[in-house]
């Protein structure tokens, strides 16, 4: 997936979160608890209130995990869970996640794994990486 610096997509998301007005949408319950729940945010449709801030809020943390998941692997030489193709966006992930969790929901033991669990294994999944 891209790469972009960590600083500035997270003062965007938080202006554009707090201009959105308490109570606009019901993003205080948003939780991020289990691949359950992140599953509940991402899938939220344009059609649905709070959509915009549920659409930041999951790219956001797509876009956290995958850049530590790169930075961590390359930092530390350690091999790679995921090896998406270049030009990848955070768009694609999400809908890979949405699309993985979807054919899993009636798998307790995974939707309720930590979040970012669920994201990798979906990524995982869709972006396997070559054994070697």
């Amino acid at each position: 997936m891209m790469k972009t610096h960590a600083l500035p997509l997270a003062l965007l998301c938080a202006a554009t979160l707090a201009s959105q007005g308490a109570g606009a949408t019901d993003e205080a319950s948003f939780r991020f608890d289990t691949t359950a729940n992140l599953y509940e945010v991402c899938a939220l449709t344009e059609d649905s209130p709070g959509f915009v801030v549920a659409n930041q809020a999951c790219r956001a943390f797509i876009e956290a995990t995958v850049q530590y998941h790169d930075e961590i692997s390359a930092r530390r030489k350690l091999k790679r869970l995921v090896c998406y193709p270049k030009g990848t966006t955070i768009e694609d992930g999400k809908q890979v996640f949405i699309a993985w969790a979807d054919r899993q929901s009636d798998d307790a033991k995974l939707m309720a794994e930590q979040p970012v669990v669920g994201l990798v294994r979906a990524l995982a999944a869709k972006y396997p990486c070559e054994r070697r």
